[in-house]
């Protein structure tokens, strides 16, 4: 089965905001074996269901969707479900799956227990 990722952030207007986003894609695509699309639920492109709509004229046919979210909230509770339903009537041939958020993935902790040991303290975020 010719399967998909998508990374799903929530979206923002501003490009700053943006720009690590489109590193991790970049540095992802270039790494990972499989095919990965960084996409957003709203507020700037690409959008969720745009990226879906794509994937599926190249013939994908399951899509998995990474939230890089830290924990279930609302929109992973409710609008990306919601999302998600509407592309499956969308694209009835097409196998949309929610993973669950990076936050809670082990691997995640520990990252974060390196960044902190590193010490972060001493950088300069704008």
């Amino acid at each position: 089965m010719k399967t998909a990722y998508v990374l799903m952030a929530h979206g923002s207007p501003d490009t700053q905001w943006q720009q690590p986003f489109q590193e991790l894609e970049a540095h992802l695509k270039q790494r990972a074996e499989a095919r990965v699309e960084m996409a957003y639920m709203e507020l700037c492109d690409p959008l969720l269901e745009d990226t879906i709509a794509n994937l599926d004229k190249e013939g994908f046919e399951r899509i998995d969707i990474l939230p890089l979210f830290f924990a279930v909230g609302r929109h992973l509770r409710k609008d990306v479900p919601a999302q998600i339903e509407a592309m499956s009537e969308r694209h009835p041939g097409l196998s949309i799956q929610l993973m669950p958020p990076v936050g809670q993935h082990p691997a995640f902790t520990d990252a974060l227990i390196r960044i902190i040991e590193e010490g972060i303290s001493g950088q300069n975020v704008d």
